[in-house]
């Protein structure tokens, strides 16, 4: 897709600099990308503190299950 955006030279600057790619669509990708993934994990520790994780057996016992395998 096709964007036109006006953004600071500085925040482009920086987003190249960091991203070390090759031009300025390529790095705007990859800072995309990872804020999207930043967001997705933001929700999942949200979801895992709301619902956290129960583990039904000790760790004792998962080691002995383990061994008899």
């Amino acid at each position: 897709m096709k964007v036109t955006a006006i953004l600071p030279d500085k925040l482009i600057n920086d987003v190249k600099k960091l991203s070390h790619a090759k031009n300025i669509t390529e790095s705007l990708n990859i800072a995309l990308k990872e804020w999207v993934n930043i967001q997705n994990l933001k929700k999942l520790n949200y979801s895992v503190k709301e619902n956290p994780l129960v583990f039904n057996n000790s760790a004792i016992e998962i080691r002995e299950i383990n061994r008899a395998k």
